[in-house]
């Protein structure tokens, strides 16, 4: 999948507010009713526990859906993306994906209340499979083969990723649905 209007030479930040637009646009290109009841917020700080005094977290995107707003009277956010920047042959980017990424879903910090979260990663080189790869190397190499990114589970995607992570009981594990992102050049 490519995210356009962007070098892959720019910040974190940058590229995500780009994702964040493109999900917006998105959005409103399509006549489904679930379209009209999703938000795709800015980022915003958290706290992993209601018991915290200050957050403790800052989520890059949150998705809030009216209805489970309405229904449930929940204003957290509904579902979270967490965004790195990735490139499989890069061991401290793939580091920094696992520990400030799939970690935080893992401990609660984000989404703990919630059975799925997700991720996107900006393809600085190589390519999702490439990413995976070197993902999965460091899970390894912290002995962590079981929460190896596999095919995704959601049928017919076949740019996207799935993992499942144990987290401390009695919570169960969170399974992680990975995008990894190619970005094409801004228009000069």
């Amino acid at each position: 999948m490519a995210l356009p209007r962007v070098q892959p030479n720019a910040d974190e930040v940058e590229i995500t507010e780009c994702l964040r637009t493109e999900m917006r646009e998105a959005l409103k290109a399509k006549d489904a009713d679930w379209c009209k009841m999703m938000t795709v917020l800015p980022g915003t700080e958290s706290r992993s526990s209601l018991d915290l005094p200050k957050p403790d977290g800052r989520t890059d995107i949150p998705i809030l859906f009216q209805e489970i707003r309405e229904e449930l009277d929940e204003h957290d956010p509904h579902a979270i993306v967490e965004c790195k920047r990735i490139a499989g042959s890069d061991t401290d980017l793939c580091r920094q994906y696992v520990v400030e990424g799939i970690d935080r879903f893992k401990t609660g910090k984000y989404a703990g209340n919630h059975a799925v979260g997700f991720m996107a990663g900006y393809l600085l080189s190589d390519d999702g499979k490439a990413a995976t790869g070197g993902i999965n190397r460091y899970l390894t190499g912290q002995g962590r083969q079981l929460e190896h990114l596999g095919p995704p589970s959601i049928p017919d995607v076949l740019w996207a990723w799935s993992s499942r992570h144990p987290r401390a009981l009695p919570a169960e594990p969170i399974h992680l649905h990975h995008a990894f992102l190619a970005m094409r050049p801004a228009a000069v």
